[in-house]
C-alpha cells in the first residue's frame, strides 16, 4: 500500500473542504449523530486527511497527533469507532477522487485510515483532557525585519500554556497543515499571545505574507519543547538565541520577571544571534527588560558583520561561551543548523548534560 500514491486524492479533497466536511460529518451523523459536533467537521476531516499523507514531515505529524488526539478525546470517542470515522473519511474522498478512484486506491486509503485513528487512538490517551483547538482573531501584524513576522493573537478563549511551551498553529487557506510556535511571552492578563514567525516552509509564508489583523487563526493544545524552567530550580541561566528561536527564550525571561517580583532570583544572560545589526528584529522589547531588570543580560551575537564589537562576533553558541558560568542552566533555541550541534559543543565546553535544555521536534 505503500507505493501508491494518496496525495493526488486527497489534494482535490481538502481543496473543496467545506463540501467535503459536509458530507464527512453527514456520513457520521447518519451512523450516529451526536458524535461529532457539526462545527468541528472540517478541522477534524483536514487533520485525519493531512496525517494520513504526510509520512515524511515528522514534526507536522506531531502536531496534527496532538491536535486529533485531544480532539478524539474530547468528543469522547472509544475504540468502537475507529471504523466508522475511517469508513466516513474513505467515502468523502472517494465522491471527491472519483474520475481516478479505483480499487488499488481504495485499499490504500482504507490502510491509511485504519493507521492513522490507530496513532490518534494512542495519543487521545497521552494529550490530556481539554479543547482540541482555540479559535484567535489576530490583533497585529508586524514585519521588523526581512521575511520575520510578530504577530499577536487573541483567543475567543484563554489558551492555558506555560513559558517555553510550543503550540501547533494552523491558517485558514491551508486545511490540515498544523505547525509548532512558542509563544514569545508569558501568561498576559488580557489572554493575548505573541508569536514570532520566519518565513520558512508553507504555513510560516502565510502568516508572514498574506495573514492580516482582524483574520482568524487556530491554535492546538500547548505542550512541552524540551524548554520549560523546572519549577524547583533556582540556578542562574545563560538563554541562547538564534534567529526566532528567541521566542520561547524572551517567555522564559518574563517568566523570571513575574518570578522575582516576590523573591530573590536568579541572574540571567540572553544571547541573541543574528548574522547583521539589520537582522535583530526585536530590539525594543529586549531593551524594555533589560533596562527593566538589573538581574538580566542582553548580549547581541552578529555572525557576518564586520563592524560588530570584537566580543559580539561570532555565532550565537561561540558568544555564548564567553558568557558561560559554572552552575547556570543553559537553554537554546534556533534554526535546525544551529541546535544540531549546540549539544556537543556544550558538552565538549564543560557543561553537564543535565544543565543543557533544547527544542524537541516542535519547531521554535
Amino acid at each position: 500500500m505503500r507505493d501508491v500514491d494518496l496525495a493526488a486524492s486527497w489534494a482535490v479533497t481538502v481543496a473543496g473542504i467545506d463540501r467535503a466536511a459536509d458530507q464527512f460529518w453527514c456520513t457520521l451523523a447518519d451512523r450516529m449523530p451526536t458524535l461529532l459536533p457539526e462545527r468541528d467537521a472540517p478541522l477534524f476531516l483536514a487533520a485525519l486527511g493531512q496525517f494520513a499523507t504526510c509520512d515524511d514531515d515528522r514534526a507536522g505529524r506531531a502536531a496534527l497527533l496532538t491536535v486529533l488526539g485531544r480532539a478524539w478525546r474530547d468528543c469522547h470517542l472509544g475504540p468502537h469507532h475507529r471504523a466508522l470515522v475511517g469508513d466516513a473519511l474513505v467515502a468523502t474522498v472517494a465522491r471527491h477522487a472519483r474520475p481516478q478512484w479505483t480499487a488499488v486506491l481504495a485499499a490504500a486509503w482504507e490502510h491509511a485510515a485504519r493507521r492513522t485513528l490507530t496513532a490518534v487512538r494512542h495519543a487521545a490517551v497521552r494529550v490530556g483532557d481539554g479543547p482540541a483547538w482555540w479559535p484567535v482573531e489576530v490583533l497585529d501584524h508586524d514585519r521588523p525585519a526581512e521575511g520575520v513576522a510578530i504577530l499577536t493573537v487573541r483567543p475567543w478563549r484563554r489558551l492555558p500554556f506555560r513559558p517555553g511551551q510550543a503550540v501547533p498553529v494552523s491558517v485558514p487557506g491551508l486545511p490540515g497543515r498544523w505547525r509548532w510556535y512558542s509563544p514569545a511571552n508569558a501568561p498576559r492578563p488580557d489572554g493575548t499571545i505573541e508569536l514570532h514567525v520566519r518565513a520558512a516552509g508553507t504555513v510560516s509564508r502565510s502568516l508572514v505574507d498574506r495573514v492580516r489583523p482582524g483574520e482568524q487563526l487556530w491554535l492546538g493544545p500547548p505542550r512541552g519543547a524540551g524548554l520549560t524552567l523546572a519549577p524547583d530550580s533556582t540556578a542562574d541561566l545563560l538563554l541562547v538565541a538564534g534567529g526566532t528561536g528567541l521566542a520561547p527564550l524572551r517567555a522564559l525571561v518574563e517568566q523570571i520577571a513575574a518570578e522575582q517580583a516576590t523573591r530573590a532570583g536568579r541572574r540571567v544572560t540572553l544571547v541573541v544571534g543574528v548574522r547583521a545589526f539589520a537582522d535583530l528584529y526585536d530590539p525594543i522589547s529586549l531593551d524594555k527588560l533589560q533596562t527593566a531588570h538589573d538581574w538580566l543580560t542582553v548580549v547581541p551575537a552578529f555572525s557576518h558583520d564586520e563592524h560588530a564589537e570584537p566580543d559580539e562576533r561570532g555565532d550565537a553558541l561561540t558568544v555564548a561561551l564567553r558568557h558561560h558560568r559554572q552552575g547556570q542552566e543553559v537553554y537554546a533555541c534556533g534554526p535546525p543548523a544551529m541546535v544540531a550541534g549546540t549539544r556537543l559543543r556544550l558538552l565538549a565546553a564543560g557543561v553537564p548534560a543535565t544543565r543543557i535544555h533544547l527544542p524537541d521536534d516542535c519547531d521554535c
